[in-house]
């Protein structure tokens, strides 16, 4: 935000220059980005009166002017603006002035003959002296500018401009108001804030208002004001503090509101009240209805708006912009003020969605002083009946007050101040500093325990908890005040391993030809709804998005991956391999919120790039592959299983999930095919697995056994089963009837068809026997072959292929 450091001065003066007043705000936690002049850097120019004017004897165009500087002789000045007049005052360049130029180097006013004529110095219009030209010719100042007074003394242009960087919790600070009150705490001074009386009842109008949405508009405040002067100009000491400020200037109405709001930091708005008809209503909007905005811009709304209509329909869209219809022109005579509080919550995210940013909006969305309406409502009719000699109609509130914000007691034990700020400050201090921030302070006892009960001020809604307060006496006694000390920190010599194994897992993908994407944890909620499963629970909604298609947070890192995969399939990238690590996030709220350390991948396309030699589609297996090469080496395959996936958004025939020990630590398969259809994707691949289990495994340590030094005896075993039974259980029975010989076993052969019946498949199994003490003799190998053959008979009904 941008101030005027002479409009800040009348607030309130401390005795420091622009500088020093720049650090203590930064210091404050107001950082200042920037420190702009007004004007750029010139010298010699004076206020001067015309008191001849002639024709040029060998110039049309050309004018003789003798110009009044309060010196002993008037200056011969030869000029060629249109608009020179007699008896009329500007800005006078004399002989040996400086004037600025764009390439900063200036140039000097000389003595000189025009046409044979002797010129003196040089009448100046606006751009000579650095400011915007509003006519074509000479900046023509007010009859009363003293003669001979230096320019720049006189217009203020020596005032310096401070680009203000305020934080979102500090609405409170976009001011002039705002920002002088820390001032006056920071420096121990007063703030000195115009005059300002209610005015009603000089004219029998009223504005009749009904207000349906009170939990968005708890209070609502209207004013006829009418028969304004239009004949009046914005005032020049209202047009400088806009200008400084980095506004544009309308008409004296608008003027007007822009003026109260940088100095109050109250959004108005005023209705042409001839334009308005009937009541003005405060309502919801209703999905389609539409508005052609100050901007000219047609926008229609979506049904969650907060709007103020008349019997016609819309004519704002609440805390954001005005509507055409109701504008205020250089002809209205007659207005009807508006000054309300609107809650955030119902302004927050309404100007991005219609591509607007306003003052208006930025404040409201940040959460404007709720006492405030009345007092920026009295200030302007203040100065539009003294500047327009308006009259003010009887103002319509309508308030209910059990809606508005309410301000709790925050609880600060003063040990916890010293605690938090490291130094031990008087208790008198720090109640003063509270109390110098409008904090009502109230002394208890509790346990022996001395508790201040801070009650803050409406217009400081970032204080909640006792931190907040803590932080206020700190910034205000001055940070520089605190002296440096090093903490006392006990060390603890463990070490969180939790980035190196996550990183050697992502080394792992890459190894496997994945790439990692990196996304934020918001997603669509359109995405969010195609990968819905009861599984995945609810979804948490944002208060306040950055965008429409970011406002929600993600159920599962699919929802970052696809859209990149929609991406480069669009830029005809056929092959795509990505992986992520990040949170998940289940939960409808912040209460019942699961956040869980994930990894996801997602694979299209063929399982080698393009190249001469055979390739074919990636098939399960493969994603089966790629996702074991996550599990640690010392996880051994008794401890995996895995089960027929039943997420929905998954194929049910080509899905598992993967459980270690019994529990679920992820799923892995082919995208449905409906949903790979509804986001316009090609057969895809997709897999999840929540990293805190794999990374407690590979944090497990294993003992290291020499190899045994006596040979190997390997059997095979061939079974016909029900072709229903899988893999693992039969893998289980061997295990657990091989007994301790039994080193290892996998499957090498799977038939079905033909040659076998119904129903049934032959299965053909290796099987690993070894001893770490003696040979193993046949007789000890063909027991243990023997009880395997009888389990697998007993508990799965196996035949074997040969009998």
């Amino acid at each position: 935000m941008k101030i005027s450091e002479q409009w800040l001065r009348e607030w309130v003066n401390p005795n420091n220059d622009t500088q020093a007043l720049a650090d203590q705000l930064t210091m404050a936690g107001l950082e200042i980005d920037d420190i702009e002049s007004v004007a750029a850097d010139f010298s010699g120019v004076i206020v001067g009166e015309v008191i001849t004017v002639e024709q040029h004897p060998d110039a049309d165009k050309l004018r003789v002017t003798q110009v009044n500087i309060n010196a002993d002789e008037p200056l011969q000045i030869v000029c060629g603006a249109p608009n020179v007049t007699l008896g009329m005052r500007v800005p006078v360049a004399t002989i040996g002035a400086k004037l600025p130029t764009q390439d900063g180097k200036g140039f000097n006013i000389k003595k000189s003959k025009l046409r044979g004529v002797e010129s003196q110095g040089m009448l100046c219009g606006a751009s000579e002296i650095n400011l915007p030209d509003v006519v074509d010719g000479l900046l023509e100042l007010p009859a009363d500018a003293p003669i001979g007074v230096d320019i720049r003394k006189y217009l203020g242009l020596d005032n310096k401009v401070l680009d203000i960087s305020i934080t979102p919790n500090r609405g409170d600070c976009f001011s002039v108001r705002g920002i002088a009150r820390e001032i006056g705490v920071i420096n121990g001074l007063p703030v000195t804030a115009p005059k300002i009386v209610m005015q009603q009842g000089e004219v029998e109008a009223t504005q009749s208002v009904t207000v349906e949405a009170t939990d968005a508009c708890p209070r609502y405040l209207a004013q006829p004001i009418l028969n304004i002067d239009r004949a009046i100009e914005t005032p020049d000491w209202m047009q400088k503090a806009l200008l400084q400020s980095g506004q544009r200037l309308h008409n004296f109405l608008v003027d007007v509101t822009n003026y109260v709001l940088f100095e109050l930091g109250q959004p108005l708005h005023a209705f042409d009240a001839d334009k308005l008809v009937g009541n003005i209503r405060v309502r919801i909007s209703k999905e389609g209805e539409t508005l052609q905005l100050l901007n000219e811009q047609a926008i229609t709304l979506k049904g969650d708006e907060l709007v103020i209509a008349d019997d016609e329909g819309i004519v704002a869209l609440a805390g954001i912009m005005g509507g055409m219809r109701t504008s205020v022109t250089d002809t209205t005579t007659n207005i009807v003020l508006e000054s309300a509080f609107f809650d955030p919550l119902a302004i927050a995210g309404r100007a991005r969605r219609f591509g607007l940013h306003t003052d208006a909006s930025q404040r409201f969305e940040r959460g404007v002083d709720f006492e405030l309406p009345m007092m920026a409502l009295n200030r302007a009719v203040n100065i539009i009946s003294s500047v327009a000699e308006a009259k003010a109609g009887h103002i319509t509130a309508i308030e209910n007050d059990q809606k508005l914000p309410k301000r709790a007691a925050v609880k600060l034990p003063l040990t916890k101040v010293s605690e938090v700020i490291g130094i031990n400050l008087e208790k008198r201090r720090i109640i003063e500093i509270l109390t110098q921030l409008e904090i009502k302070v109230q002394e208890q006892q509790q346990d022996g325990v001395t508790i201040l009960s801070c009650l803050p001020p409406s217009h400081r809604f970032d204080l909640e908890i006792k931190e907040d307060l803590i932080e206020e006496i700190a910034r205000i006694y001055g940070y520089d005040n605190i002296p440096s000390t090093l903490p006392n920190l006990g060390v603890d010599m463990r070490y969180d391993d939790t980035a190196d194994l996550t990183y050697r897992l992502k080394l792992a993908m890459v190894d496997a030809g994945y790439m990692e994407a990196i996304s934020f944890s918001f997603s669509d909620e359109k995405m969010e709804q195609v990968l819905d499963d009861p599984k995945l629970g609810n979804v948490l909604a944002l208060a306040n998005p950055i965008s429409a298609d970011l406002a929600v947070m993600r159920r599962t890192l699919l929802s970052s991956l696809i859209p990149c995969v929609q991406y480069n399939l669009n830029r005809q990238q056929p092959r795509i391999r990505f992986f992520e690590t990040g949170l998940s996030f289940i939960g409808a709220t912040i209460d019942e919120l699961v956040q869980t350390p994930s990894l996801a991948i997602v694979a299209t396309g063929d399982i080698n790039p393009e190249q001469a030699h055979s390739n074919r589609a990636m098939d399960f297996f493969d994603l089966k592959h790629d996702v074991e090469q996550l599990l640690p080496s010392t996880l051994v395959d008794s401890r995996i299983h895995y089960q027929r996936s039943e997420m929905t958004f998954l194929h049910p025939g080509q899905s598992a999930e993967l459980l270690i020990d019994g529990k679920t630590v992820g799923w892995l398969g082919q995208l449905h095919p409906s949903v790979a259809q509804k986001l316009d994707l090609p057969t895809t691949w997709v897999a999840q697995l929540d990293l805190e289990p794999i990374l407690v495994e590979a944090r497990t340590t294993q003992d290291i056994v020499s190899p045994s030094k006596f040979p190997q005896v390997r059997r095979d075993i061939a079974l016909m089963v029900q072709a229903e039974i899988p893999r693992q259980e039969l893998s289980k029975t061997i295990r657990d009837a091989g007994g301790e010989l039994l080193q290892q076993h996998w499957l090498f052969d799977v038939y079905q068809g033909e040659h076998t019946p119904k129903g049934m498949r032959s299965v053909a199994f290796a099987l690993i026997w070894q001893d770490y003490t003696q040979t193993l003799s046949d007789e000890r190998v063909n027991e243990s072959m023997q009880r395997v053959i009888e389990a697998l008979q007993s508990q799965h009904g196996a035949q074997l292929r040969d009998s």
